[in-house]
């Protein structure tokens, strides 16, 4: 804590000095009046600010917990400005941003130069990539909109298996050269990228370093249910989220259950909202990369706590595709890594897989 120097109190000299006992009375009220005014404005009061708005196709919700003169008028429109940096990097709407143009190259071997930011979701997903065994994959698009769930028009619908087959070609992250020096080369021309399954947890944590920035240590961000949480609320307690029920028709503010958050990035995936019947058969969005197929294996929800958001958002999406099983297996060898993964039988009931570190901690 920092210490506050107090200047001499200089008191009037009169011709007429006051009695000692009331003289003694002014400096201790006026002692008094410095020493509160010094709490206030330091650690003795906080005030709570928050923030939302539209940003990536969704909507963002920050909360900041700071000292009760802290000017923080400004903090909005820095948010706004680096969300705006990230899209212009990242939306697949966009057809001038970076991610956009890289799809629109057509030719193997030339460089590509990106963004600190593009470089750093990639870096990031390589590493995902690897660790998973293939299970999440930022060039799996094509197939996406194969099956209806892109941002095309397409109906949702079963492809043929020659149809399938075609597009895992021109799959596979390995497909693409990352370089030290900021560049990407193509080692199949037809490849492309998406970064929906990590691109809000990205901007989560960028806005995250934002707030820090400007010398704030407590706080919540939040961009399309993607979390990180610093420091502690108002009230000095761990951070609060709460999980969606992974039902169908559960209203979205219907709370499954609950974690407590301290300096931690927080991402949940789910296929309860987006999916398609047919043939009496559930398909869902989220496909597994290494066969083109919707995932078929009861998980329907699956949170992740990590030390990034990026991480924590792209990593859930990969445990969907690997199940419960090896999903677990995955996260208890991860450092500074929990999960909750929800099953689904066919009956309808659920059943929670938690990893070894998040049994302690969930009922904080």
């Amino acid at each position: 804590m920092s210490h506050h120097l107090i200047p001499d109190l200089m008191l009037p000299i009169s011709d007429n000095p006051m009695p000692a006992g009331l003289l003694m009375g002014k400096f201790f009220q006026t002692a008094l009046l410095i020493l509160f005014l010094l709490l206030f404005a330091g650690c003795g009061f906080q005030k709570q600010v928050s923030f939302s708005g539209k940003t990536m196709g969704t909507t963002y919700h920050i909360t900041v917990v700071t000292g009760f003169f802290k000017n923080t008028k400004s903090l909005k429109d820095k948010i706004d400005m680096r969300l705006e940096e990230i899209n212009k990097s990242m939306s697949t709407y966009r057809k001038d941003s970076e991610i956009s143009r890289f799809n629109a190259l057509k030719q193997t071997g030339k460089k590509f130069y990106i963004s600190d930011d593009f470089f750093n979701v990639m870096t990031v997903a390589q590493n995902i990539y690897k660790l998973t065994g293939e299970a999440w994959d930022g060039t799996v698009e094509p197939l996406v909109t194969l099956w209806g769930f892109g941002n095309s028009e397409n109906k949702k619908r079963i492809p043929t298996p020659s149809e399938i087959d075609a597009l895992l070609t021109d799959i596979g992250f390995n497909n693409i050269e990352i370089s030290a020096n900021h560049y990407l080369v193509k080692r199949k021309a037809f490849i492309s990228l998406d970064f929906a399954s990590i691109a809000k947890g990205y901007g989560v944590d960028q806005i995250a370093a934002l707030i820090r920035t400007n010398q704030i240590k407590n706080f919540l961000v939040e961009i399309g249910g993607e979390v990180f949480a610093a420091g502690f609320r108002k009230d000095g307690k761990k951070w609060k989220i709460g999980i969606n029920r992974p039902k169908k028709n559960a209203p979205f503010d219907q709370i499954y259950k609950v974690l407590y958050l301290q300096d931690k990035g927080f991402a949940t995936s789910g296929d309860y909202r987006n999916y398609f019947e047919c043939e009496g058969k559930r398909f869902s969005h989220i496909l597994d990369p290494r066969n083109g197929y919707p995932i078929n294996n009861g998980v329907v929800s699956v949170s992740i706590v990590a030390d990034t958001c990026t991480f924590a958002d792209g990593l859930a999406t990969a445990v969907m595709v690997l199940g419960h099983k090896k999903g677990l297996e995955l996260v208890n060898n991860l450092d500074n890594t929990e999960c909750l993964i929800v099953v689904q039988a066919d009956d309808g009931t659920l059943t929670d897989y938690y990893s070894r570190g998040l049994i302690s901690k969930r009922n904080e």
